[in-house]
């Protein structure tokens, strides 16, 4: 009977451990994929660090250069204006010396005529064979080439001038020269630090890079190991609602046998009280009793000759409080 009856039980508990054991197994499980995801989270974090770090170094240097190429660009401005500048001084030499030509002619021409002016003043004052006649025209040329002389006399000065300027300009395009060069000197510097500055930012970008992807696995690590914890969790939560609802049978199959024992107990106790321990008892029979009829007092038979009188004497009874039984007393004679 009680094999019969712990069979059930038993493979309830079995069931039970069973699936406890495989709760322990998957909450373990769950655990390791967390502390994966652990580990990879911070793996990950810690190469995100370096990769900021290295962003930032990165930003530093490409601003350094960029300032860098920001001089390199004003040397260069420089020195284009300053070739500018020459050109323009070289196009207006050009123009003087166009001018120079010109007015050197109109000295050319002074000269020839200061010259042909003292001949013949000169032959005016020494020719004693000169008529009248050639007198008067040597005096006539000479009134001419004396008014072209004094027109040409301003040109020559000029002539002069431009020749000075034409010499400052030539000075003026050898400074500017060497000011240009100068600048595209510091220009080419510049640039060469800039493409060093660069050198130094590659390797830099090349481990950005690989931190970059060193990241990303990481962080496909930790997702991978969320959701195999997260499945295991539903598995988990799953399993147990089969686990309360085991043990919740266990219960309810062990408060039944319990009320069962509990009831048989009691009806077993109730079985074995006497009378006068149970008063429900007592008040039965006393109510059986008196519906029968009548209750005799005197402790003699009715038949007995040797009784009283007085004992044959039913006394009709009258419906009391119940009482014990055994409570009842003899009546004095």
């Amino acid at each position: 009977m009680n094999d019969e009856e712990n069979g059930p039980d038993d493979d309830l508990k079995s069931r039970l451990h069973a699936m406890e054991a495989r709760l322990r197994r998957m909450r373990d499980q769950r655990a390791s994929h967390n502390e994966d995801a652990r580990r990879a989270a911070n793996s990950r974090n810690s190469v995100q660090d370096q990769s900021k770090e290295i962003r930032s170094n990165i930003e530093e240097k490409l601003t350094e250069q960029k300032e860098v190429r920001s001089r390199a660009k004003a040397h260069q401005t420089q020195r284009d204006a300053i070739q500018s500048r020459i050109r323009e001084i070289i196009n207006s030499k050009k123009g003087r010396r166009n001018e120079a030509g010109k007015a050197k002619s109109d000295v050319v021409e002074l000269s020839e005529a200061i010259a042909e002016i003292s001949q013949i003043e000169n032959k005016l004052m020494t020719d004693g064979t000169l008529t009248l006649k050639a007198e008067n025209r040597l005096l006539r040329k000479l009134k001419n080439l004396a008014s072209r002389r004094d027109e040409l006399l301003p040109k020559a000065a000029e002539f002069e001038a431009i020749n000075i300027d034409l010499g400052d300009l030539e000075g003026t395009i050898q400074t500017l020269k060497a000011e240009a060069d100068a600048q595209h000197e510091e220009m080419k510097k510049a640039h060469e630090e800039a493409d060093a500055i660069w050198e130094e930012v590659k390797p830099m970008l090349e481990e950005r890079d690989f931190l970059r992807s060193e990241g990303d696995r990481l962080h496909e690590i930790f997702v991978e190991s969320k959701e195999l914890a997260n499945a295991v969790h539903a598995e988990i939560e799953s399993l147990l609602k089969e686990v309360n609802e085991a043990r919740d049978e266990m219960k309810s199959r062990r408060d039944e046998r319990a009320r069962v024992i509990r009831e048989h107990n009691e009806s077993v106790r109730e079985a074995l009280k006497t009378p006068d321990k149970d008063e429900g008892l007592a008040d039965s029979l006393t109510d059986r009793l008196l519906s029968e009829g009548s209750l005799t007092l005197g402790g003699s038979m009715s038949g007995d000759p040797q009784a009283s009188p007085n004992a044959n004497t039913a006394i009709p009874l009258k419906r009391r409080k119940s009482r014990k039984v055994g409570a009842f007393r003899k009546t004095r004679k």
